[in-house]
């Protein structure tokens, strides 16, 4: 089981906990929600809870509880920019189906 993070990724990361002053790494999740069932929560974790499941990538630590972890076992997290635009993207490879919208997904 694994979480990963790509190398322009954890540099996004890093930049933005060091600017930020704080944090232990970054938290990665899903919760019910949108037309397709799942969505994905993502946050800076200033703590790491006790039942936390810890992977490092490129020096940077991504924190996932254990309820979200089967569906997004095997996700790389990337950083890119599309035009003007830029953000993460997930790479999951457990997705079935997703929203015309993009903001939610199912296994």
């Amino acid at each position: 089981m694994a979480v990963t993070l790509s190398e322009r990724a954890a540099t996004h990361v890093a930049k933005f906990i060091e600017k930020r002053g704080r944090g232990v790494g970054l938290r990665l999740g899903v919760r019910t929600s949108g037309c397709s069932g799942m969505a994905y929560k993502l946050e800076f974790a200033d703590e790491i809870e006790a039942e936390d499941i810890l992977f490092e990538s490129h020096g940077v630590r991504v924190i996932v509880d254990p309820k979200s972890l089967p569906y997004i076992d095997g996700t790389e997290l990337d950083f890119v920019r599309e035009g003007l635009n830029e953000g993460f993207k997930f790479n999951n490879p457990n997705v079935k189906d997703a929203c015309g919208c993009g903001e939610s997904f199912q296994v």
